[in-house]
């Protein structure tokens, strides 16, 4: 069973950096890209970036221009790097691969391609004014 762990979550003053990561322990993707999304108390989620299998990027219009997602693939994680962020950055971020990904175990040498898109548990986080 494939899952995704998110981390470099935390608190920060409104104008500082974070930098979320994202990975699939003990399986490599194949031909995947990524989705960040976030969630505050009380609000649906929304989407806030992405990144393809070529490596192209989308980004939300309220994080274009402070936010950039990559693709290590040397080690399959994803980022998301976040400058200049507000209090209203505040959310609980997740990571979500795309329906159809392929996910490989390199113990048991084998792979499945998983029908709907994996989502990680979240990272917190909170920036102050």
């Amino acid at each position: 069973q494939v899952t995704l762990v998110e981390s470099g979550g935390g608190s920060v003053q409104a104008g500082g950096s974070l930098t979320l990561s994202c990975a699939a322990p003990g399986f490599t993707s194949k031909n995947c890209g990524m989705d960040w999304y976030r969630q505050t108390s009380g609000n649906q989620r929304e989407w806030v970036a992405s990144i393809t299998t070529d490596g192209r990027t989308s980004y939300a219009d309220h994080v274009k221009g402070r936010f950039t997602i990559s693709r290590d693939k040397t080690n399959d994680t994803t980022y998301l790097q976040m400058n200049s962020l507000k209090p209203e950055d505040t959310a609980m971020y997740s990571c979500k691969s795309p329906n159809g990904c392929t996910y490989c175990n390199p113990s048991t040498y084998t792979c499945n391609k998983a029908a709907f898109g994996v989502w990680g548990q979240g990272t917190q986080v909170t920036v102050s004014s």
